[in-house]
């Protein structure tokens, strides 16, 4: 693969779009919060081989990689190097969905919907009052996950998952920083907190 398909698949995937939502979720073990809370040492699990490649290859590690080993290290995790033992493990996954979202514009109230002032629907046909138009618009929704993997047990204990709509126009260093910010609202759930009853 040419290093400007694997730098587009790192921007796309992970760049986690020019948009400013990024909607993430946390599952975790309820049975496992006290052994994660003691948590101190973590590795790396290897990326899954054989995937599509413009979400797993080593510039997209690579990236992943450095924004997690941020969060951690400021949380006060310590990184041990393979083949090293290490209370918990991190893999990640990630995938590009082609998604489709139709809105309704209401002609109800008798003005119609011109594109000169709101161009990123397009033109609607004009209709009757209460008359609703479809407006059709596709996009690519990006998914990073992060797993937390005992290495005592190698159960899953905790998993994280980050999703936005993809940019098609985003810089490296945009798309870092992206990265990071999901990251980062994903790691303020970890460890987990016991529900209070």
């Amino acid at each position: 693969m040419s290093l400007p398909s694997r730098l587009a698949g790192a921007l796309l995937v992970l760049g986690l779009a020019a948009c400013t939502t990024i909607k993430t979720n946390t599952n975790y073990d309820p049975n496992a919060v006290q052994k994660v809370d003691s948590y101190r040492t973590y590795s790396w699990l290897p990326m899954k081989e054989g995937a599509n490649p413009r979400v797993y290859n080593p510039i997209i590690q690579a990236r992943v990689q450095q924004a997690v080993d941020h969060e951690l290290q400021s949380r006060g995790y310590q990184k041990v190097e393979e083949g090293q033992s290490s209370d918990f493990k991190v893999g990640w996954h990630g995938a590009i969905d082609q998604k489709v979202d139709v809105d309704y514009i209401n002609s109800y109230y008798g003005y119609g919907w011109d594109p000169w002032y709101d161009p990123f629907y397009g033109p609607v046909a004009y209709g009757g009052a209460g008359i609703s138009h479809p407006v059709v618009r596709e996009y690519q929704q990006g998914t990073l996950i992060l797993d937390v993997v005992d290495s005592g047990t190698n159960k899953l204990v905790w998993r994280g998952t980050a999703q936005a709509e993809l940019s098609e126009n985003v810089d490296a260093q945009k798309s870092q920083k992206l990265i990071n910010q999901a990251t980062n609202k994903l790691l303020e759930k970890f460890p987990p907190q016991p529900k209070k009853e």
